[in-house]
């Protein structure tokens, strides 16, 4: 490991790999991370199309899948795999769905361990805590102007 490297460096290499670990993961059933993402937070209990996009916002990227279209686009979203159904007002999983999600998250959880490897609770908490706390200073400068006084 290179630790002299800055911490943006360390930040979208890890989202990086974990993008190809999720597609690894995921590879044998055709879907990806934003299916688990959607099947994961509907596992909550039913959602309407507004609350899982602003749910799920922070991970969309620019160029991926909308969230339509793996919620309910053609061929493997969720709503085509007879996971989800989006009739009325809220989008909820279906029986089907609820078993695809608890066969899914065994594979997650592997995943997650794995990424942890070696590290404590308590490491993990730290890392955490301290990236959410430089987020909160970078969006406390942008709201001030982002400029040096």
């Amino acid at each position: 490991m290179d630790a002299t490297k800055p911490i943006g460096y360390w930040l979208k290499h890890l989202d990086n790999l974990l993008e190809r670990q999720f597609d690894a993961t995921l590879a044998d059933l055709g879907i990806g991370r934003r299916h688990w993402q959607l099947l994961n937070t509907l596992s909550r209990g039913p959602a309407s199309r507004e609350e899982l996009t602003h749910a799920l916002a922070p991970f969309w990227q620019a160029g991926a899948a909308e969230p339509a279209e793996v919620l309910d686009g053609p061929g493997n979203s969720l709503t085509a795999r007879g996971w989800a159904t989006t009739g009325g007002q809220k989008i909820a999983l279906t029986a089907e769905g609820r078993a695809a999600h608890a066969r899914i998250a065994d594979r997650i959880a592997h995943s997650r361990r794995t990424v942890l490897g070696e590290l404590t609770p308590e490491q993990y908490t730290a890392t955490v805590r301290t990236l959410s706390f430089m987020a909160a200073n970078v969006e406390a400068d942008l709201a001030s102007g982002g400029r040096p006084a």
